[in-house]
């Protein structure tokens, strides 16, 4: 009997002319897939206080950065740098830098700052407002786009009216203000130095001076009362000499002071009020200063006297 053929094997997978191929590749998948989730990181982008969550390819904190749309300025902190690698799981700081116009104490000038509020930016600045007067809270929040701010410190200035001294700690932006808040009225026509709308800042003088209701003809203003200061008092506003006694620039005895409207001391009050009270004072003599400046009197009109200059009169001070 014929026996039966037997069936033909079938082929063996491995043994197939294309398994090698087919391991090659599966493991190139294999190895592709391990590389691309080694780059996959899941990172936290934290942008001016706001949270948000990446998860991406990147290899650097730049590569993040875009990735999550994060724009980044030339001035703005990025924590860490942008070169710098970045692992799984990392948090990446972003701070904006925000322009601030900053007027401390009457002066202006422009800064970029990280800070999110007030308060963090006059730190960042170095400005420490102790006592003083801001124009926003120290909580506000500081826009992206920028604020106006404005910080007033405690100042110590002081007020000369004649007799009068007041030495007082302020945060006033004016010297307006200041007198108002020392409760120093002025009669119309008072001079004030510096000017009232001018900023007073630390150890600022100001002098209110009483009006100056006579006018000063020219040539009386013309004469070389310079010269005739440094004369009698070595040009010193507040000399003062306990023979007379004689004070100020022009030695004035206290009875002449107050002939011409002088109040107080004339050592208090600035050179220029002197000056105009001493001019009052040659007027109201008609002209005859002999009797007030016997000695020194002719340097008003350029002349040298006779007899040699004595020493100017001695100037103290109280």
């Amino acid at each position: 009997m014929r026996g039966k053929r037997r069936a033909p094997r079938p082929p063996i997978p491995w043994r197939s002319p294309w398994t090698p191929a087919l391991c090659v590749a599966s493991m190139v998948a294999l190895g592709g897939l391990v590389a691309t989730s080694a780059l996959v990181k899941d990172v936290v982008v934290v942008a001016d206080g706001e949270r948000r969550p990446f998860r991406g390819i990147a290899g650097t904190v730049g590569e993040v950065l875009d990735g999550a749309g994060v724009p980044v300025g030339l001035a703005d902190v990025v924590r860490p740098a942008t070169h710098e690698k970045v692992s799984d799981g990392a948090t990446i700081e972003v701070l904006r830098a925000r322009p601030i116009t900053l007027t401390l104490d009457g002066r202006t000038s422009r800064h970029l700052v990280t800070a999110t509020s007030v308060g963090e930016a006059l730190a960042e600045l170095d400005v420490t407002p102790a006592g003083g007067r801001l124009s926003a809270p120290p909580h506000d929040a500081v826009p992206l786009e920028g604020m106006e701010l404005t910080v007033d410190t405690r100042r110590t200035v002081h007020v000369v009216t004649g007799t009068r001294r007041v030495s007082a700690r302020t945060t006033a932006r004016t010297v307006r203000e200041v007198l108002r808040k020392e409760h120093i009225s002025l009669s119309r026509g008072s001079q004030v130095n510096p000017p009232l709308g001018s900023f007073p800042e630390d150890g600022t003088v100001i002098t209110v001076t009483p009006p100056r209701d006579v006018p000063i003809p020219p040539e009386v203003a013309n004469l070389d009362w310079e010269a005739l200061a440094e004369c009698e008092s070595a040009g010193d506003s507040l000399a003062y000499n306990p023979e007379g006694p004689y004070y100020g620039l022009y030695q004035f005895s206290l009875p002449m002071w107050r002939v011409v409207g002088g109040i107080g001391l004339p050592s208090t009050w600035p050179a220029d009020e002197q000056t105009y009270r001493a001019q009052l004072l040659y007027q109201h003599v008609k002209g005859r200063w002999k009797g007030q400046w016997p000695t020194c009197g002719p340097l008003l009109f350029g002349i040298t006297p006779y007899q040699p200059t004595p020493a100017p009169r001695q100037a103290l001070r109280r």
